[in-house]
């Protein structure tokens, strides 16, 4: 063993040593059977190819140096009565973390089905990677699980967020060498810098070096040790290296650097807590090297197993037609001596089973890993304390995530312990700076006299990695905890497939009754589409909409308020709600004030609904609907119906402003869809739809192709036209502005015919001359910038 200080703890005694090694190898004849045995799980007879599943799916490569992992943690908790929990990174650890569960005794509680017996192992070898049964990555089926690791990168983050604000809670994070290649994981790393030792709890990385990805060497395992200590010490850590394929010297050496790393965390903790020290701490992580496939065949077919690429998934593929592939794999079953291991019922040994910690302490039963478990309502203000006053509708203005701000300033107040926002570099720029009214950005690393509003207690956490700012607030969410991630628009994008698995995971975790509701994820975009005129191309795209849109209804909001007041109503509707994925799309520039608190609280309950104070068709059937969603499109629309006013009085006008974006949908498709007829009465079945959307347009024809009235709809958004520009170049741009939506109108209204030409004409004219206006003057013109709702 290499390390940076060495290690003086005690070895193991010889009777822990064979209980521990007792223990690891139970966990690794678990996870091999569960990637090859359909029957014969005790081998009571002679293997035989009846008793191989068909298709062998898994990973064994990973799988013996989890379980050691596992194993050698047990040993701590019990030894220190830890609270800890485990986050496994490699991507397909499945085999090893069910096996865990089912030694310990959780998994037949959570499943009974799957006994702690011959049988209840019959079952869970069936199982496994098995039609109808469970997949082969560390899933939410899986109890103690918070991380899915079918996708690579985000183990360290989700072990950083589940340790904020849990200041009893180690998290042991599992980290594999071709994890650490992904870009997430390796910014992950910093996340030291964020962890406050006073009122945090404590992550222990453990990065595993088995050398090889799927089939090529791993960057990590291949360059010089003391290479890979400066890294890790660069990083903040202090890194100690445990190596080695003979299990006896392994477990010991394992045995020690763990007591050691275990009494600096406590230590560090102490010396926060009682006040000694204020500097930041180095804490301490291990690097495990041990052979791939560790304990698995070492040679098939003439070629090298253990200890190399092949090992990875199916070490012996063809055991149901090759005889001595079935032999070798009976052999290597038996080198585990499974008759030592469980009695003749199939239970585990006193000897295995006394390895496992008790009741919540172990790791597959612990309550931070269900962490609806321990979640706690917020103490919310009113949300209408925070109201802006509305005399009459778009007559003054507000920028509505600073009136956001105010609000979560007064949630953070009332939550000091259980509520942070997370995002990159943005709360200030987003207009959420009221909360640094009442909190800092978490900081441990140097502070300058000229910096502002940083502090390891802070409730705010900001680095310019998204993956990082999502990551935090998924492990803080499942260990039970709220929060929001505000972002740019354009690069929420950045976080598009971690977005996809945390709403897999709330997906599947609906149909697990054990698994408790935990808070939403709840995202703010601000800086949106329609306002990064200023930073051009580059920052403008509404996409993220249409990547949500692709999950389960069950799981998926999207809201687009039109002003402060109804952002107010729909923000404190998300952080009281539980499991949802919330997308919430709101300006931080300057807006009209549409409606009144009271009216904003109807108009968000609805979703969806008329704007009889703005329409023309009381009382008759409308000539035209104009709907909108999003705060500039509708913005445009108001500004459109006032010209048609003033053009073509005559014309029936009804405006249907959306809240709700899943209210377009059927409800048979989503809880929160209209009925047909609801739908019909809004939007009418035989009359001209003109809809000016926040985003891409197709995404409303999705949502609406099976209405009647669907072949009417006609939608204007985002068409991918943008430049470095102003605000209202941006919609003309996209063909969004008010002159066009009259234009739209014109043509799609039957009625109008010929009479309108010279109406046309002038908005085509209007067109021109504010295009050439922004041209010349770099701004918009006074008429566009000063507009207000008139009636």
């Amino acid at each position: 063993m290499t390390d940076v200080t060495t290690p003086t703890a005690p070895a193991l005694t010889d009777d822990e040593l064979q209980a521990l090694h007792a223990h690891w190898r139970a966990a690794n004849y678990l996870s091999a059977g569960q990637i090859y045995l359909l029957d014969n799980p005790l081998l009571r007879e002679p293997l035989t190819a009846g008793h191989i599943k068909p298709r062998l799916l898994g990973h064994w490569g990973t799988s013996p140096g989890l379980n050691f992992c596992y194993t050698h943690l047990n040993r701590v908790i019990r030894a220190r009565d830890q609270d800890m929990i485990y986050i496994m990174g490699p991507g397909h650890g499945g085999p090893s973390a069910v096996a865990n569960a089912w030694l310990e005794g959780t998994y037949s509680e959570v499943y009974p089905e799957v006994s702690q017996d011959e049988a209840g192992m019959r079952r869970l070898f069936r199982q496994f990677s098995f039609p109808g049964g469970v997949p082969s990555h560390v899933a939410p089926e899986t109890p103690g699980s918070i991380h899915e690791g079918g996708e690579l990168g985000y183990a360290l983050a989700h072990a950083y967020g589940a340790a904020f604000d849990n200041p009893g809670l180690v998290v042991a994070c599992i980290v594999g060498d071709g994890e650490a290649e992904t870009g997430p994981l390796a910014a992950s790393w910093h996340s030291n810098k964020f962890l406050d030792p006073a009122r945090d709890g404590a992550v222990l990385p453990i990065l595993h070096l088995n050398g090889y990805k799927i089939a090529n060497p791993t960057v990590l395992a291949r360059i010089p040790e003391a290479e890979l200590l400066a890294l890790f010490e660069g990083y903040g850590h202090k890194p100690y290296v445990v190596s080695g394929s003979d299990p006896e010297t392994v477990h010991r050496e394992m045995a020690q650097t763990l007591d050691r790393a275990m009494d600096e965390i406590a230590a560090i903790r102490r010396a926060a807590r009682e006040g000694h020290d204020g500097a930041r701490p180095r804490w301490p992580m291990i690097i495990l090297r041990t052979p791939k496939g560790w304990t698995g065949p070492r040679e098939v077919d003439g070629l090298p197993v253990e200890g190399t690429w092949r090992s990875h998934q199916v070490p012996l593929s063809g055991v149901r037609d090759d005889p001595d592939h079935l032999a070798q794999l009976e052999t290597w079953l038996r080198s585990y001596r499974p008759e030592e291991l469980f009695d003749e019922d199939g239970r585990p040994v006193p000897q295995v089973r006394a390895q496992a910690p008790e009741g919540d302490r172990r790791m597959s039963a612990n309550p931070h890993a269900n962490g609806g478990l321990l979640l706690r309502p917020l103490v919310m203000p009113d949300f209408r304390g925070h109201a802006v006053p509305v005399e009459a509708p778009g007559t003054t203005f507000d920028e509505p995530t600073r009136v956001l701000g105010g609000f979560l300033r007064d949630v953070i107040v009332r939550n000091p312990d259980n509520f942070r926002i997370m995002g990159p570099d943005e709360t200030a720029s987003n207009r959420l700076g009221a909360v640094f009214e009442v909190t800092d950005r978490v900081w441990e690393a140097e502070r300058l006299d000229t910096d502002e509003h940083l502090a390891p207690s802070g409730r705010v956490m900001e680095v310019l990695s998204e993956h990082l700012c999502q990551g935090w607030l998924e492990g803080y969410l499942l260990t039970g905890r709220h929060g929001l991630f505000n972002s740019y628009e354009a690069f929420v994008h950045i976080v598009d497939a971690m977005f996809n698995q945390h709403a897999k995971w709330l997906k599947v975790t609906r149909s697990l009754p054990w698994r408790q509701p935990i808070a939403s994820l709840n995202y703010l975009l601000s800086s949106h589409v329609w306002r990064q005129d200023h930073n051009g191309f580059t920052h403008q795209d509404p996409g993220f909409l249409d990547v949500v849109m692709n999950k389960k209804p069950e799981i998926i909001r999207v809201y687009l308020p039109p002003d402060a007041n109804t952002l107010l109503s729909v923000a404190d509707h998300c952080l009281r709600s539980r499991d949802y994925v919330n997308v919430v799309v709101a300006a931080k520039q300057p807006a009209p004030n549409w409606l009144s608190m009271d009216d904003a609280v109807t108009h968000c309950a609805r979703g969806i609904g008329i704007w009889e104070w703005a329409s023309t068709d009381s009382g008759a059937d409308p000539d035209v609907v104009l709907a909108c969603a999003g705060d500039v499109p509708t913005l445009e629309t108001m500004a459109a119906v006032d010209l048609l006013r003033r053009h073509l009085p005559d014309v029936r006008v009804r405006v249907v402003n959306v809240v709700d974006l899943m209210r377009l949908q059927p409800a048979a498709e989503h809880p929160h869809g209209l009925s047909d007829p609801e739908f019909d009465a809004l939007f009418t079945t035989d009359r001209p739809i003109i809809f000016a959307f926040h985003g891409y347009p197709y995404l409303i024809h999705r949502l609406t192709y099976r209405r009647r009235g669907h072949g009417n709809l006609h939608v204007r958004g985002y068409k991918e036209e943008g430049t470095t520009t102003t605000p209202f170049d941006m919609v003309m741009m996209n063909d969004l502005d008010r002159f066009h939506l009259v234009m739209d109108v014109i043509d799609r209204v039957p009625e109008l015919g010929g009479r309108a030409g010279h109406v046309r004409q002038h908005m085509m004219d209007e067109r021109r001359r504010h295009r050439d206006h922004t041209r010349e003057h770099g701004q918009d013109p006074a008429d566009i910038t000063g507009w207000s709702w008139p009636y």
